[in-house]
């Protein structure tokens, strides 16, 4: 495997977790380069991107255990408020899981409230994939 798709993989992995990463910059070069498939980088980039929000949803599966503990990150106030958002709107909000800012704690709640590993994994693959194809779209429509 080529240097450019571990660097991507790793790229998008690290910008689905809670870690202040981006990937956007580096597919965008990659196509632009025209040195690579479409498809592939797409593919690399969507499954670094959904599988950064798996460990998310992993780390909000178990992350109420810790709830009393000093260091805990967030506040019961916090926490109360995005459980009743995600209960509003439901696994629907995870199309959204693609939004800088709000992505990563949306797929984070998505594992406190117990989300089905499947459903998740649909929607958010949907979600990042679908963000990915659009920003494709837009650099071969610059390259044309």
């Amino acid at each position: 495997m080529s240097g450019a798709y571990v660097g991507l993989f790793s790229a998008a992995f690290g910008a689905a977790t809670l870690l202040p990463l981006q990937s956007e910059a580096l597919l965008v070069g990659l196509l632009l380069s025209e040195q690579y498939w479409l498809w592939s980088l797409l593919a690399v980039a969507t499954l670094g991107n959904v599988l950064g929000s798996l460990v998310n949803w992993w780390l909000g599966r178990g992350i109420e255990r810790f709830r009393g503990r000093r260091w805990f990150p967030v506040s019961p106030k916090h926490l109360e408020k995005a459980r009743g958002h995600y209960q509003r709107y439901g696994h629907w909000s995870l199309l959204l899981s693609w939004v800088p800012v709000i992505g990563d704690p949306l797929t984070l709640v998505a594992g406190v409230m117990r989300e089905p590993v499947g459903r998740f994994l649909l929607i958010v693959t949907l979600a990042k994939g679908a963000r990915y194809g659009v920003l494709a779209m837009a650099t071969s429509g610059w390259m044309g």
